[in-house]
């Protein structure tokens, strides 16, 4: 199993005046599968997106595979190293094609970017999306569109990546797409953090944790 660590210390992200996340510990470990549950607003997605950089802590530290992120050269080694879904994935004001998509993960991957989108379409035809290559994002219905960045995902770990943030990865899928999801996350061998409301995936995780009100605290 490969993966790599993530290591959370009183890490505090505010909305205005706001604690989205409120002093929250956390340690995974690598290759480790966790769930992230609570009720809307409860802080779960501002967490993995200060993992990202993409909203900023106003306290304490993050770290992946051991590592801080303060430098321009930091963050972009952590964006390589983690693969991203965000819960409302989005089409773009002058959509991209869905193999543009697919492409510009290979331009956030490691060594061999070919490898990286050859494996994003493979896994788009495995999703049952290769059809919708051609397409303009906002064509697609949500479903599709969740499909099309879950196999973006996983072209970003066959570049590298070893880890991956999952924000309500299979939300916008029928049974039958967030069966299939379920399992392709699963057997992915990198660090899994996802946030989800869907019982089946979280049961198919290492550890379940709950946040509400900013803070964390272990269901199993």
């Amino acid at each position: 199993m490969g993966g790599l660590d993530v290591g959370l210390r009183q890490v505090v992200c505010r909305h205005g005046r706001v604690r989205a996340v409120d002093g929250v510990d956390l340690e995974i470990a690598a290759g480790e599968r966790v769930a992230l549950t609570g009720t809307n607003g409860s802080g779960k997605s501002t967490l993995l997106r200060a993992v990202l950089g993409l909203h900023r802590h106003s306290a304490g530290t993050i770290r992946v595979g051991g590592r801080e992120a303060g430098s321009s050269a930091e963050w972009a080694w952590r964006r390589r190293a983690c693969a991203w879904i965000p819960q409302k994935p989005a089409t773009g004001r002058f959509p991209l094609l869905g193999r543009e998509l697919l492409a510009s993960g290979g331009r956030l991957g490691g060594a061999d970017r070919g490898a990286a989108v050859r494996e994003a379409v493979e896994a788009a035809g495995r999703l049952g999306v290769a059809e919708v290559l051609d397409r303009p994002l906002d064509t697609l219905s949500g479903g599709q569109l969740q499909r099309m960045y879950l196999a973006r995902a996983l072209g970003c770990v066959a570049a590298g990546a070893q880890v991956l943030l999952a924000d309500e990865p299979t939300a916008a899928l029928d049974f039958a797409g967030q069966e299939d999801a379920a399992r392709v996350l699963a057997e992915l061998p990198v660090t899994l953090l996802i946030v989800t409301h869907d019982r089946a995936l979280a049961e198919r995780c290492d550890r379940v944790l709950e946040m509400a009100a900013g803070r964390l605290r272990e269901v199993r």
